[in-house]
This record gives structure tokens, sequence and C-alpha cells, in this order.
């Protein structure tokens, strides 16, 4: 057997690089599309964390099989012109980015991709388009955290503002002097 071209090793260790530091990566078909328009989609992706690249799909299954993300599911996706939104920070605005682009350009097919270790199939790729940002996810947990958190404290505080309370009204029923030596 010969050994692989080092060009073509190179190329292994760069998809695997961009996997492994990746925290999504959406796999799409681009045939027919323009070299101008590859460009446009990849300034699109570039203030969403994605990097778009274009591989051979022999060389992104090698990688696959290095990183041990060699799944059927993923092998299916490898057929035909494949390019790779590599995607670092939220792959809910990366997928909304491309279901953008692509509304504009019909030649773009997302074919599925990759969500940490798991394999998405086209429509799960395409549902993360309809999910709200991470920002807002955060900030709505942080919310319902909040609103418990909330009533606990006016809670506790209660007690304390009631004696308060008591203890004002008494001062001022007995004119402030009376109150002061009970």
């Amino acid at each position: 057997m010969e050994n692989p071209r080092p060009e073509k090793v190179q190329k292994v260790a760069e998809v695997v690089e961009l996997l492994n530091g990746s925290d999504a990566a959406l796999l799409t078909e681009y045939r027919g599309m323009q070299v101008k328009h590859l460009s446009e989609l990849r300034r699109t992706l570039r203030p969403v964390g994605g990097e778009y690249k274009v591989y051979k799909n022999t060389l992104v299954w090698k990688a696959a099989l290095a990183t041990g993300m060699d799944t059927p599911e993923l092998e299916k996706l490898l057929h035909g012109p494949t390019a790779i939104a590599f995607i670092k920070g939220d792959a809910v605005e990366a997928a909304k980015a491309l279901r953008e682009f692509a509304k504009t350009n019909p030649n773009l097919i997302v074919k599925g991709g990759l969500l940490g270790s798991k394999v998405l199939s086209a429509s799960e790729a395409a549902a993360l388009a309809d999910m709200p940002p991470r920002v807002q996810v955060l900030a709505e947990l942080a919310g319902l955290f909040e609103a418990p958190l909330s009533t606990l404290a006016s809670l506790i505080e209660a007690p304390a503002r009631d004696i308060a309370y008591a203890i004002s009204a008494l001062i001022d029923k007995n004119g402030g002097e009376n109150a002061a030596a009970a």
C-alpha cells in the first residue's frame, strides 16, 4: 500500500483540527453556486462564528475516523459536492445565516451536520434555524430562576419589614416619646 501524499495528510489534519475546535459543523451541498456566492457566504458566516470550507469527502471521512465521529449517518452525508460550515459558538445563529443565504441562493442545501459528536439529519439541522438564539435561551432561564428568588427574598424581608412598620406605627401613635421609653 502506498503512502498518502503529504498535502492530503495535511488536509486531513486540518479537518481534524477544525472538527475538534468547533462546537458544530453544518454540511452543505453547493453544486451550481458561483465562486462569488461562496465568498459572500463565507463573509456572512464569519460574524456568527462560522468558517466555510470545501474539502474532498474522502478527506473529511478520514478526519472523522481520526476523531471517532465515523458513523454511518455521517458517511451518508458525505456524497456529492460538500462544503462544511465549522461553527465556534452558537450553532443556531449559523443555521439561521445559512437559511437566510439559501433564500436568495437556492443551490445551497443543508445536508445535515454535527452538534458536538451527534450527527444531525437535514431536518434536524434545519430545525436549528427555528430555535431561539443561545443568548435568548439563557436570558429566559435566568428569568425563570430570578422570579422565585425575588419571591423568596421578599418573604424573608417580610417579618423584619412588618416589625419595622409596627414600631413606626407605635411611635406615631404615642407621639414618639412614650414609644421610645417602652
